[in-house]
């Protein structure tokens, strides 16, 4: 089992997100790989949890990277989900597929799992959890 790429990964989804203008257009430049201590006004995305399971065999290292991308929206942003989805529908658009070259091993494939769309906060904040699957090739 090797967690040798995990960093690697969350920075080229990171600069993926950043660099993407779909994205861009939903939420500027608030891109995080953590939630600010402080939420931003607005609608921002945020990198989360990451489970990373180990897929090696005689053929070589492989490890299955399933991570959130979190899209949030505070009371601010008004009673509906339509901004938040909006943006989530940008990320997901940007990630899917995407040809992300990273530092440590190689991005055999990335595809979208599910999501789920929430209120938190009393029900005055709106959050869509994105999950994602990558497979890193390590040799």
């Amino acid at each position: 089992m090797s967690y040798r790429a995990s960093a690697a990964l969350q920075g080229a989804v990171y600069d993926c997100l950043r660099r993407d203008p779909g994205v861009a257009a939903h939420v500027g430049d608030a891109v995080f790989d953590a939630l600010p201590i402080a939420a931003p006004g607005g609608v921002y995305v945020s990198l989360g949890p990451e489970e990373v399971t180990d897929l090696s065999d005689s053929g070589g290292a492989v490890s299955r990277h399933d991570f959130v991308v979190s899209v949030l929206a505070g009371s601010d942003e008004g009673a509906g989900f339509r901004a938040v989805k909006e943006a989530a529908v940008a990320v997901s658009a940007a990630l899917e597929g995407a040809a992300l070259a990273t530092a440590t091993g190689h991005l055999a494939g990335l595809w979208f799992l599910r999501a789920r769309a929430k209120r938190v906060e009393n029900g005055a904040e709106r959050r869509v959890d994105l999950t994602f699957r990558s497979l890193m090739d390590l040799a």
